[in-house]
């Protein structure tokens, strides 16, 4: 978020002596003000509720898929645990990476920049689908896909991945209408989406009357219809009903405004994609030691995945927060904010964490009931839940470097905390043979890593004044 200016409103000299009443502020004006003025947590929180909708989206689709397949059985469940952080780096990367940039774009030239938007969800999901189908087989054998296993995965994927386009229209034009200032479509259609992912799936993968059951293939497209009804909503909204239009007649496409999506959109679609390949890249190392330690990492590895859309909840609010402070010179402000937010975000994460750790049984058991699994699900949660408090931290003070416009330090911690774990969790499983609880203990100093270098980095942050001051 870029830094903000307040002009001082001064009385024209035109303006008459007496008294007058004053004129009603401007919606923009008030949340100004409340961002400015407002009593830190409450604001904080008020701000962050309007995403409770996507967070239970989110989770839903984390939790439900899995809990579906788990009654299939561990392979199926194995299987789809390798395709799941590709399915969910194309969810990510068009709700909240590049569609951040769509949504920031769309307003200086809003009609031209829908169908730029929509043609460049239709460029992303061809992407996706065609590297990742082409690369699925070998991908999924270096993660540990054997036999039974990996032809699950490969089901599973082949509708997901190859259904992208559906998941990308859906959410690039949902952020389009965001932009627009309309945040309750978006996040209705995207709250249905679910809700039908979670009602037609059981149908799909285990069979009902005539419908055959279609196995990990069902998950797949309980993913994909869904979506696809949420594409065909935006863009029957989008060209009957928006304040802006999607046309595709009397459009000339022009690469400014491509350009104008894209530099807001691939910072945050690497660090969405460093999180993700962060995530295949520790499911790869378990895979080596055997599939039941490659699902007793994935079971972990879903719940984090809801920590996630928990702190970008608290971090849009946080980014608008501290951004409007910093701009306006309050810094002592936007320190004290950065600092609540953060430890917002960290309780929660923490308390998640701790439950897990002393009660793994509540998560695990939700997905597989297989002793090998279980013993080693939990053995994760013991190890790396208490983590989750540093974990939390980080991802709060993520959005902290994001409102001070210092993206790239931020990325730069999440790069370092992928390379850190995989690092340490090879030298502990190859050099020191301390085997699964090693690699476990490789991801929490990950986490703990992450926190350190991002709260290092949120202090090195100065005022410009003084920063100027220093160099002089």
């Amino acid at each position: 978020m870029s830094d903000q200016s307040l002009a001082a409103a001064s009385l024209p000299p035109s303006a008459p002596a007496t008294p007058a009443s004053p004129a009603p502020a401007s919606p923009a004006a008030a949340r100004t003000k409340l961002l400015l003025e407002g009593p830190i947590l409450p604001t904080l929180l008020r701000l962050a509720a309007a995403n409770v909708l996507t967070l239970l989206a989110f989770a839903g689709v984390i939790t439900f898929d899995g809990f579906f397949l788990g009654r299939i059985g561990t392979n199926a469940l194995a299987g789809a645990s390798l395709a799941f952080p590709w399915v969910m780096l194309v969810l990510q990367t068009t709700n909240s990476g590049m569609g951040v940039g769509v949504s920031s774009a769309v307003a200086p030239r809003a009609d031209a920049l829908v169908l730029h938007a929509f043609l460049l969800a239709l460029a992303v999901a061809a992407s996706f689908s065609t590297v990742l189908l082409l690369g699925a087989p070998f991908l999924f054998g270096w993660m540990g896909g054997r036999d039974e296993m990996l032809a699950d995965a490969i089901s599973y994927a082949n509708v997901a991945l190859g259904g992208a386009a559906c998941i990308c229209v859906s959410n690039l034009l949902g952020n389009t209408v965001r932009g627009t200032g309309n945040m309750t479509l978006p996040a209705s259609v995207l709250v249905g989406c679910v809700l039908v992912h979670i009602a037609i799936s059981p149908a799909l993968i285990f069979g009902l009357g005539p419908l055959p059951a279609l196995g990990p293939a069902g998950a797949g497209w309980g993913l994909v219809i869904p979506f696809a009804g949420g594409s065909a909503v935006m863009i029957w909204y989008l060209r009957s009903r928006a304040i802006v239009r999607l046309n595709f007649r009397g459009v000339a496409l022009r690469w400014e405004f491509f350009a104008d999506i894209l530099k807001v959109g691939v910072p945050g679609l690497i660090n969405i994609a460093i999180t993700n390949l962060s995530v295949v890249l520790l499911t790869g190392i378990a895979g080596q030691m055997g599939r039941d330690a490659a699902l007793g990492y994935a079971m972990g590895a879903r719940l984090e995945y809801i920590q996630q859309p928990i702190a970008f909840g608290f971090g849009t609010a946080l980014v608008a927060m501290v951004g409007t402070n910093w701009g306006a010179r309050q810094y002592r402000r936007a320190r004290e904010i950065a600092w609540t937010g953060a430890a917002t975000v960290a309780a929660l994460c923490g308390t998640i964490g701790l439950i897990v750790a002393f009660q793994p049984g509540l998560w695990i058991g939700l997905f597989s009931d297989d002793a090998d699994v279980a013993r080693l699900g939990s053995l994760y949660l013991h190890i790396v839940g208490p983590a989750y408090l540093c974990f939390g931290l980080g991802l709060g003070l993520f959005y902290v470097m994001m409102g001070v416009g210092r993206g790239v330090a931020a990325m730069n911690a999440n790069a370092v905390r992928m390379m850190t774990s995989a690092g340490l969790g090879l030298f502990a499983v190859y050099w020191l043979e301390l085997g699964v609880a090693g690699f476990f203990a490789a991801v929490a100093v990950g986490f703990c890593v992450y926190a350190a270098l991002l709260v290092r980095a949120v202090f090195s942050v100065r005022a410009p004044e003084a920063a100027l001051a220093t160099r002089s």
